[in-house]
């Protein structure tokens, strides 16, 4: 089952390095064409979001990887799922009801990977 875990934790960091880091690279503007609620946020908001995804991902690895702080893997999976609840209701309000499935799939993964590392498989 551990195997299982880690390979979800790697999904989740590979997911949210490639948005988050775009959100970081990449102008409002040009996001708007492929995330249209960009448009909905400041660009302060939206690279606050991108740091946010590729913290959680490095924190997703890192800490278990190396053995230091392993606490910071079960918090990173639980506040993606926060970040994932708040996009759902964005995508919501935006009349985006067709990306909240991903945001439910990503919310689901971080729960699991929280709940085994806090609970019956922890670091």
């Amino acid at each position: 089952m551990n195997v299982v875990i880690w390979t979800l934790q790697i999904v989740l960091a590979l997911a949210f390095l490639a948005a988050g880091g775009t959100k970081l690279a990449q102008s409002r503007a040009a996001l708007t064409e492929r995330m249209p609620f960009a448009e909905d946020v400041t660009d302060l908001t939206l690279k606050l979001i991108g740091a946010l995804e590729v913290l959680a991902a490095v924190a997703l690895l890192l800490p278990a990887l190396a053995g230091i702080a392993p606490a910071l893997t079960p918090a990173a999976a639980l506040g993606l799922l926060v970040l994932m609840v708040g996009a759902a209701a964005l995508h919501l309000r935006r009349g985006e009801r067709h990306m909240v499935p991903v945001n439910a799939a990503l919310m689901v993964l971080a729960a699991i990977v929280a709940w085994a590392r806090l609970g019956p498989y922890p670091l």
